[in-house]
C-alpha cells in the first residue's frame, strides 16, 4: 500500500517502512518507528 500523507507523525506511526522525499529525491528511508526517532526527521517534519 502506498500512503501519501501530509501528517508525517501519523504516517510514520502506521508505516512499516517509509521513504522521505525532498524535491522528488529519496533522502531518507527506514522503518517508520526508526524514522520517528531520527533527529533530521524530527527537526524538519515534526516540529523539532
Amino acid at each position: 500500500i502506498l500512503l501519501v500523507e501530509q501528517n508525517a507523525f501519523g504516517a510514520l506511526k502506521v508505516a512499516d517502512y517509509a521513504y522521505v522525499l525532498e524535491v522528488g529525491t529519496i533522502t531518507l528511508e527506514g522503518k517508520g518507528s526508526e524514522l520517528l526517532k531520527d533527529r533530521r526527521v524530527i527537526d524538519a517534519y515534526l516540529g523539532g
